[in-house]
């Protein structure tokens, strides 16, 4: 998993609120997905784009209609992958306190 890719496709407010949107769980066309962010259709597509290469998001073409889903298992992933590095920090912030408690 490319956690990089992850984080800058989440670095942007406007896919950043896309994420949150899908976050109720059911999937959501790109027209309600995009619906007052000050973006284009077009725009909407390009910052879907970038989610999509991230695999936080699935595109499904219905007939007309796009149909978006969040891609959980990409956040959970993220998630595990972020509580990983706080658990070594804290561990080192302890290791630092312990230190300076008993020199």
């Amino acid at each position: 998993m490319n956690y990089a890719e992850t984080f800058k496709a989440l670095g942007d407010p406007i896919r950043l609120e896309m994420i949150q949107r899908l976050s109720d769980g059911s999937p959501h066309t790109v027209g309600s997905i995009s619906e007052n962010l000050g973006v284009t259709r077009q725009g909407a597509r390009k910052h879907l784009q970038v989610l999509t290469e991230a695999h936080l998001v699935s595109l499904l073409a219905k007939g007309r209609e796009t149909t978006v889903a969040l891609n959980v298992d990409t956040l959970r992933n993220t998630h595990e992958y972020m509580s990983r590095l706080e658990a070594a920090w804290d561990q080192r912030l302890e290791s630092l306190r312990e230190f300076i408690e008993n020199d």
